[in-house]
């Protein structure tokens, strides 16, 4: 089991420190197996907006996670407490994956862990941890960013998406687009999308690519253009470029690019289908191409990737 401690201290943000715990604390899918333990580490009773916080344990067991996770904290121009960095500073030094949710990237990086790495955090904050921290390669225009053992998001809906990201790195898309669906939340944003848009959804019925996006999802396996897309909903391709990036914080290439990585990860999971079928499924043509376009945003190969987190 995979033991994920949250750090908590006085002056935290609430809203981070309940989604991770609302999202961490039991698998609701029954699908991952063996699921997440995760505890609350502090140096004790803490104030976390107007709620109080008993931890289970003290800082100092943070160095035994596998994954570390610190909350937003409020106050950005005092320097985090010292006690809180020296903690987070030796579980990353212990091996722990560290995890900052929105300005909890100050703390990673006061304690160091930051230095040479890409990292975002709150756009209304990007400014002034790039300005104290310069060591830090700060992404203001993302939602996430994943190097590997060490992920940054930035303000509170981008926690969950990072959340959603950590589960399918753990537990393969299946699993995450279930909790993504108990929690009513879009499966999967992309750390790349910017992160602010907007309208981050399509979601009246006269919007203008309202009718488009389900359209183009139920024709993956199509050789899609921009050019049919633009042709499906009646505007010039300018016009459809401006409507996509103003409504999903993507192009229409991008957008269709992740799609298609997202079908060829479920039909992986779920399928017995070859390699060359799941890329014609997906509409990637070759498997070579799969291949190609798989390992480049996904990490592994598809092959890899299936014997991880094939069902069944």
């Amino acid at each position: 089991m995979t033991l994920i401690a949250l750090a908590a201290t006085d002056g935290m943000l609430h809203f981070e420190l309940a989604a991770a715990c609302e999202i961490f604390v039991r698998d609701p899918t029954g699908l991952a197996d063996p699921w997440y333990d995760l505890v609350v580490c502090g140096p004790g009773p803490v104030g976390v907006g107007r709620f109080a916080v008993t931890p289970d344990h003290g800082l100092d067991h943070l160095a035994r996670a596998h994954t570390v996770i610190v909350p937003a904290i409020e106050d950005t121009d005092a320097e985090p407490p010292s006690d809180l960095v020296d903690a987070v500073r030796a579980a990353h030094e212990a091996g722990a994956r560290m995890v900052s949710f929105c300005t909890g990237a100050f703390v990673l990086a006061a304690a160091g862990i930051l230095d040479g790495l890409r990292a975002t955090t709150h756009w209304a904050h990007t400014d002034a941890l790039a300005a104290r921290y310069p060591r830090v390669q700060v992404d203001p225009d993302v939602l996430y960013v994943d190097n590997g053992d060490v992920l940054a998001s930035a303000g509170k809906a981008a926690a969950i998406d990072l959340c959603l990201h950590l589960i399918r790195r753990d537990h393969g898309s299946t699993v995450a687009n279930a909790v993504a669906r108990r929690l009513v939340v879009p499966p999967h944003r992309a750390g790349g999308q910017a992160q602010y848009v907007t309208t981050p959804v399509p979601a009246r019925e006269d919007h203008p690519l309202a009718a488009l996006l389900p359209w183009a999802m139920a024709r993956l396996d199509r050789p899609l253009t921009v050019a049919d897309l633009a042709r499906q909903a009646t505007m010039s391709t300018r016009n459809l470029v401006r409507h996509f990036t103003a409504a999903t914080g993507a192009t229409p290439s991008q957008w269709l690019a992740t799609q298609r990585i997202r079908r060829a990860q479920e039909l992986l999971e779920n399928t017995d289908d070859g390699i060359d079928a799941v890329a014609e499924a997906s509409g990637m043509g070759t498997a070579t191409t799969l291949r190609r376009h798989f390992q480049r945003t996904v990490g592994v190969p598809p092959d890899t990737y299936r014997r991880t987190f094939r069902r069944g």
